[in-house]
């Protein structure tokens, strides 16, 4: 019994195909989350289509189930939700989770970029079951055995991150967190990149832990200052959030469209250091299309 986790998408804002991406990846959001048989998706990027053509392939004839967990409705987590090729087919279902009871938001947003003015396939025309369901009351449900958990985060427009948690092993996925707009005191951190950052504890907690933190992790340090307001931290925040909460692994996500390869590995290789500098003990590595890692879950003691 494990946690399966493969990366579909990992760029941020537009898809970016060419040379320059090709390690890393050019599609937008999607990350596929196993446990056991139950299939969970988070975010509908680009790379969705992948995802859709891939999951045809493994079910072979046979129905296939998902449970859709939205951060938000922004175009590069939900562009390619139209392309996902097993909506189309009657035997599959799919459920679509609001973050709170009768939050049907995500539900009715992703049937708007359906309409005849963005697209010629209309939302009606899907021949698979779309469920709107939600995460109830308290924003947690038991899902197939393991437990969802979601939590608000700062970004325009609102977004949410989502925590997987089944037999004493956790996967948070949050992206698109400006978390540097919320820390006590962010312009003196802003002056001062070098400086340890004191994160919100609701935030701390929420990933405290975890096996794995799919974290959003744009902007380096010299380019942020540029772009405060735009939804997404420095890299170099993600590491202080995974060092404070104790993950054991931090995948850096959402990578920058202007980013190339190279940029990216130098990335990873600035919080690296940082996590040396902090005295940590969190392995770092890029988010990279196709990147498949297993989080093994104990067997409960008979």
């Amino acid at each position: 019994m494990g946690f399966y986790v493969r990366f579909w998408g990992t760029r941020g804002s537009i898809p970016t195909p060419g040379k320059a991406a090709h390690r890393y990846g050019g599609n937008t959001s999607c990350v596929e989350i196993r446990v056991d048989d139950t299939l969970f998706i988070c975010d509908g990027g680009s790379g969705l289509r992948e995802l859709g053509t891939d999951l045809l392939a493994r079910a072979k004839g046979q129905p296939i189930t998902a449970h859709f967990l939205f951060s938000h409705m922004h175009w590069d987590h939900i562009q390619g939700f139209p392309f996902f090729t097993p909506v189309y087919i009657p035997a599959n279902k799919f459920f679509i989770y609001g973050a709170h009871t009768g939050d049907t938001r995500f539900h009715r947003l992703l049937s708007g970029q359906m309409s005849s003015s963005y697209f010629p396939v209309d939302f009606s025309e899907l021949r698979g079951t779309i469920v709107a369901a939600d995460l109830g009351d308290d924003g947690e449900r038991l899902i197939e055995g393991t437990l969802v958990r979601c939590l608000s985060l700062h970004h325009p427009g609102g977004c949410y991150a989502y925590r997987f948690e089944r037999d004493g092993r956790s996967v948070v996925y949050a992206t698109d967190n400006e978390i540097d707009q919320t820390l006590p005191d962010p312009d003196s951190v802003i002056a001062n990149p070098a400086a340890p950052r004191e994160i919100p504890a609701d935030l701390v907690k929420f990933c405290e832990g975890a096996d794995v933190l799919i974290s959003d992790s744009q902007y380096t340090d010299d380019e942020y200052p540029t772009r405060i307001g735009w939804g997404h931290p420095r890299a170099s925040t993600a590491v202080d959030l995974a060092v404070q909460a104790g993950v054991k692994q931090l995948a850096l996500y959402h990578h920058d469209p202007m980013h190339s390869d190279h940029d990216v590995e130098r990335k990873i290789a600035n919080c690296r250091a940082r996590v040396q500098r902090l005295g940590g003990d969190v392995f770092i590595f890029g988010a990279r299309e196709g990147l498949e890692i297993r989080v093994d879950v104990d067997e409960p003691e008979a």
